[in-house]
């Protein structure tokens, strides 16, 4: 990368508006995009051979071998058909040549050609997505399905203008192209060197081809916007430190105070400056991504490619090719970062002002309380999450995916993330695949890929070249997290860490840091108290001024009050409340990897669950225990191998026949008295059946297992021994169908004498069919109640699958959840746009067919409704989704590496019970919290009534700035905290009933305004009854008392119960005796000891405020007050709804 012009960079804060010209994506080469057969034509033919043909000279000229030539149409000399209909549309849809594919004079396929995108085209994209910059793409043609919601501009000879139009609507365009006029024009320019190479001379600054640093300068321009924005409120904020502290202090040294002021705000300016940069550093951009059909290529041209043979690499080779920075595992966080990102809550700046301003005026003292209260809610929550991080990163450690490979010609064996591009690793049976990897050589291999795919049955494999767009269909490639179910194999890794299919999904689907709810809860109250405690501040300073009280005078006493009224217990009381629940959680079985999941949690109004594994068992079972099934269950046992001592049988059909049987306790020998088996022909793809010869008294008994398509034909009688007739066929397929549109895996079995002791394939034949077997990854037995939980919590249920929509339905009836609720495919998905996904998926109860870019687009389709989502998985094709979510959640004991490091929660029991129960602790959390931000806001609006009331009577506040935090520290720290921390008196069914939004709205805000009238009233009336009765010194003691005194004594009301409550309000009301009547301190705090009549004023007033506060709200809501209250009043100023809850 080279800067040519400095100031480029110092105006990225000014962009707003990334153009990615579509030209400069792209390499430069030519690779084949579409291939469309012509009628009567082998699809995988065409296919096969239209990728081994093409050159780039066959563009211009035909290129022929065996009979087949690929080039333009019209030097291909054709007879009969033109496909003039296929060229328009390949054309319409960007293909920049057209070729024709023909055997013969006979045309056979139209093949499109488009320019090979740029390895790190996808990560430009990615990297405007976290910045939170506007995408638009400049290009004449079409965009080829590029993101959907992007800007379009025209590019070409009309990009300069269209830069130009940008900037004329008041965008800062940051462009990356080849364009040199276009690059001068912008406000940055990234220039992309051309496919000659020559530098893009008019560009800010040269990358090259290295889209790499293009990607990180789109990554700056996002962090210099918060940076810059940050400055100005530091800014802002010093100047205002500044006059404060020339207008309270004394005149010698003003104008030194106000530029210390200044130059410290410019200080932490340049410090959050140099903290973003270095954060910026440590960002993983999105990985290469290799256009290379390897599943389409033969072994030799694989092993071409990679340079390699399969004796592997060199140990000096593996060095070279060896790639640290692509491992998709996330970084162990450390203690002091996360420190720092616990404090970066909406909340921080204002306590640190209110801490500065406390200074400022010389309370040091409250500065520190405001400082130590917001410092211990980051050391809390920056614990937990470093402990939880190093437990999750201690789980995923266990299960490291370890490998045997071949260096040097030797086999080895190395962890997943030691492998590079190139490596031939060698599988064997129940191996993780540590890596994406072409099959070099198969030996009746089979995958477990529900890992995936969702797919709970194995999958077959090959090493012959494959003609698949789907990564589930490419029979010839072994992915990274899925399992070897049976049979060896040789592959070369092609792909690792963020490289994988699984890794790339994961990098394309980071979610940017969002607001939590707690924070934005916060942020909101903190928005609507402020200005109050503002104008309360002004109120008092106008009413001393007025009194002719001096300027120095009324400014500090305006200045305590403003400070005392900021709830600077607020972050601590919040990340206690979540740090309690977490506890609570991880006894039962779930570990928070950030306690700021518990208030996610109780939020949540979708989940989506993957189906295998998280609702199913995700292992094989026998779909029924039927008993007339026993004599074909006997056969099918009979036509099973027998396992080797020690070791599970290899296939999973054979160990779910074998359990079932045992269950139900069949036995091979039931129907044939003293069967043993004598010959075997093992189960192999290509022969579709197993089949075992077995001696019974003298005679020899030939039994088969194996798939219905290609045991069926082999059956010429029925299981009496009858003809298998026309009709009888139709019904077995009849009922066939039946068993497979509920989604099991079916197996015939047949049975006949023979008269041979040697087994062949011809053999089979003339068998008397006995039966079917229906396997099932059955439902997990809480999954039903689990989920009806979830629908009475008001969460929208849905399920998540790559089955087949027959099955999905079937198992989406019998877990109750489809309620009227549609079943759509990923298909279904893939013809709509992000406005028609919005659209239906309120009405969608499953999605089946389903990649792990689908479940990606599910996720953001409900977070753009307003909806918080949670994922459930446990497969790498979770991952994505988990990590995207609002709330992901992986099942920790069977999941894999990829979706526990992705996720928010870990389960580790595997029980949906404990995904319950994270979410009753979710909505108890914010129940709580509910109560104790009513009683520490409303507290300290109260507070501010009672001092704006006394200030306007008397010309000075009643209480000083010490008396003040007195009663921040007594009421907002150990009374609110004990609150926040207990468990709610509620059932968890009436805490699910109660909706996610119950505790965020007009309910809290309702709690915060009967606090404060209760603070207020019984305050106002004892200060106002013993200024009759005393001097003001007393009056102001006796108001004290009352204030913490009514504060404390809701406090015992709503929480009473609870001996942490009671105990807390006790050691608070006695601290606040001892100091009142303590000599020394009393007078400290600017009061006086009380005698008996001043006790009982204070008592009596708060008894009343307390009283009144439980009676009057059952009365209001009677007479339809609260009602009214609540539409006109306080739910519009809660400010919270699900349109702005991200």
């Amino acid at each position: 990368m080279v800067v040519l012009d400095r100031q480029a960079l110092r105006r990225l804060d000014r962009v707003d508006t990334v153009v990615l010209d579509v030209d400069a994506l792209t390499t430069g080469a030519l690779v084949v995009s579409d291939v469309i057969p012509l009628p009567g034509t082998d699809d995988d033919a065409v296919q096969m051979v239209a990728h081994t043909l093409f050159q780039e000279s066959t563009v211009d000229s035909p290129v022929a071998a065996d009979g087949w030539r690929l080039g333009p149409p019209e030097t291909l000399h054709l007879r009969g058909r033109t496909g003039v209909r296929e060229q328009r549309r390949l054309r319409t849809a960007g293909a920049v040549a057209v070729l024709g594919l023909a055997r013969g004079s006979r045309l056979e396929a139209v093949v499109g050609v488009r320019p090979e995108p740029a390895q790190a085209a996808d990560a430009l994209v990615a990297a405007v997505r976290r910045a939170n910059l506007t995408l638009a793409y400049a290009h004449d043609g079409p965009l080829d399905g590029r993101e959907s919601g992007a800007r379009r501009v025209p590019g070409g000879a009309g990009l300069v203008p269209a830069v130009r139009q940008l900037q004329g609507e008041g965008h800062g365009v940051l462009l990356v192209s080849r364009h040199r006029a276009a690059l001068a024009q912008a406000d940055c320019g990234i220039g992309v060197a051309g496919r000659d190479g020559t530098p893009a001379w008019g560009a800010d600054i040269l990358v090259g081809e290295d889209l790499d640093s293009a990607a990180l300068l789109i990554e700056a321009a996002g962090t210099a916007r918060t940076v810059s924005d940050r400055g100005v409120v530091l800014a802002e904020a010093g100047s205002t430190l500044g006059a404060v502290t020339t207008l309270t202090g004394r005149p010698a040294g003003a104008g030194g105070r106000a530029l210390l002021a200044v130059n410290g705000a410019a200080a932490l300016s340049l410090l959050q400056g140099g903290w973003a940069a270095a954060e910026l550093t440590r960002r993983p951009l999105s990985p290469p991504v290799s256009t290379t059909p390897w599943h389409l290529l033969p072994v030799d041209k694989v092993l071409s490619a990679l340079d390699v043979t399969t004796e592997g690499l060199s140990a000096r080779q593996a060095r070279r090719r060896y790639r640290p920075d692509v491992q998709t595992g996330p970084p162990r966080t450390g203690f002091l970062r996360a420190f720092t990102e616990e404090l970066a809550n909406p909340l921080t700046p204002i306590l640190a002002g209110g801490a500065a301003l406390s200074a400022a005026i010389g309370s040091v003292i409250d500065a520190g309380v405001v400082v130590g209260a917001a410092g211990l809610g980051a050391l809390a929550g920056g614990l937990q999450r470093t402990l939880t991080d190093r437990a999750v990163a201690d789980l995923l450690a266990r299960s490291a995916v370890m490998a045997t490979v071949r260096r040097d010609g030797a086999p080895v064996r190395l962890a997943a993330d030691e492998l590079a591009v190139g490596d031939v690793v060698l599988l064997s049976p129940n191996d993780v695949v540590p890596a994406d990897c072409r099959l070099l050589e198969v030996h009746d291999l089979e995958m477990d890929e529900s890992s995936l795919t969702g797919e709970s049955f194995p999958v077959a494999k090959t090493a012959n070249p494959v003609v698949a767009s789907a990564v589930a269909d490419r029979a010839s490639m072994v992915y990274e997290g899925t399992t070897v179910a049976a049979g060896r194999a040789t592959a070369v890794v092609v792909a690792t860490g963020a490289g994988t299919e699984a890794g790339r999904s994961m990098a394309t689907a980071q979610r940017a840091g969002a607001v939590s709810g707690v924070e934005q809860r916060l942020a909101q109250i903190t928005r609507t108290t402020l200005p109050i405690a503002l104008g309360s501040a002004g109120a008092v300073m106008a009413a001393g001024l007025v009194r002719g009280r001096g300027i120095r005078e009324t400014l500090g006493a305006a200045v305590g009050l403003a400070v005392a009224s900021v709830p600077e217990g607020l972050p601590f009381l919040v990340s206690a409340a979540q740090l309690a629940a977490a506890r609570r959680l991880s006894r039962e079985g779930a570990l928070v990897r950030n306690a700021r999941t518990i208030e996610a949690l109780g939020r949540v109004d979708v989940l989506c669950f993957d189906k295998t594994g998280t609702l199913t068992q995700g292992r094989i079972r026998l779909a029924t225990s039927d008993p007339a099934l026993r004599p074909v269950l006997a056969a099918g046992v009979r036509a099973t191998p027998l396992p080797r001592a020690g070791q599970p049988l290899p296939h999973l059909t054979d160990r779910a026949v074998v359990e079932g049987a045992a269950e139900l306790g069949v036995r091979p020998q039931d129907g044939q008295p003293g069967w043993e088996p004598v010959d075997v022909l093992p189960f192999e793809p290509s022969r579709g059946y197993h089949a075992t010869l077995g001696t019974v008294g003298g005679r020899t008994l030939l039994s088969v297992k194996g798939a219905p398509e290609t045991v069926l034909p082999r059956c010429h009688f029925d299981a009496d021994g009858g003809p298998l007739s026309v009709p009888r066929r139709r019904g077995l397929r009849t009922e066939l169908n039946r068993l497979t549109g509920l989604g099991h895996r079916v197996l015939a079995v047949a049975e006949r004498w023979v008269e041979t002791d040697e087994l062949t394939d011809h053999d089979v034949h003339d068998l008397r069919f006995v039966g079917f077997l229906a396997l099932a990854d059955p439902v997990r037995t809480t999954a039903g109640a689990s989920l009806r939980s979830l629908h009475t919590a008001g969460a929208h249920v849905m399920m998540i699958t790559g089955d087949h929509p027959n099955t999905a339905a079937t198992i989406a009836e019998e877990l109750g959840i489809l309620n009227g609720h549609r079943v759509i495919t990923g298909t279904d998905i893939d013809a709509l746009d992000d406005d028609g996904l919005d659209s239906l998926l309120p009405h969608v109860a499953v999605v089946a067919r389903s990649t792990p870019a689908h479940k990606v687009r599910v996720v953001q389709a409900f977070q753009r409704l307003g909806k918080l989502v949670a994922m459930t998985g446990d497969g790498a094709n979770d991952a994505p989704a988990i990590r995207l979510a609002d709330v992901g959640i992986a099942l920790g004991r069977r999941g894999t590496p990829a979706a526990r490091a992705a996720a928010d929660l870990v389960v580790t029991d595997d029980r949906l019970e404990t995904i319950i129960s994270a979410l009753v602790e979710g909505r108890a959390m914010w129940k709580s919290v509910r109560q104790a931000l009513a009683i520490l806001v409303g507290g300290n609006l109260g507070e501010i009534g009672f001092t704006v009331f006394g200030a306007t009577l008397t010309g000075t506040s009643p209480l000083n700035a010490r008396q003040l935090l007195l009663v921040n520290l007594l009421t907002d720290l150990a009374p609110a905290l004990a609150i926040a921390l207990r468990r709610p008196e509620v059932s968890p069914d009436h805490l699910l009933r109660e909706g996610p939004q119950t505790s965020l709205g007009s309910a809290l805000t309702r709690e915060m305004a009967l606090r404060a009238a209760a603070t207020w009233a019984g305050t106002t009336g004892a200060w106002l009854l013993a200024r009759g009765t005393g001097r003001p010194t007393r009056a102001r003691t006796v108001a004290l008392a009352a204030l913490v005194g009514t504060q404390l004594g809701q406090t015992v009301l709503l929480g009473g119960r609870s001996p942490a409550v009671l105990a807390a309000s006790l050691g608070s009301a006695a601290v606040l005796v001892a100091v009142v009547q303590t000599p020394g301190v009393s007078q400290f705090f600017g009061c006086t000891p009380l005698g008996p009549v001043g006790w009982s004023i204070a008592a009596g007033s708060a008894a009343a405020a307390g009283v009144g506060s439980l009676v009057l709200p059952p009365l209001a809501s009677r007479l339809g007050i609260t009602e009214r209250l609540d539409a006109h009043i306080f739910a519009p100023l809660s400010g919270i709804g699900h349109a702005d809850r991200h």
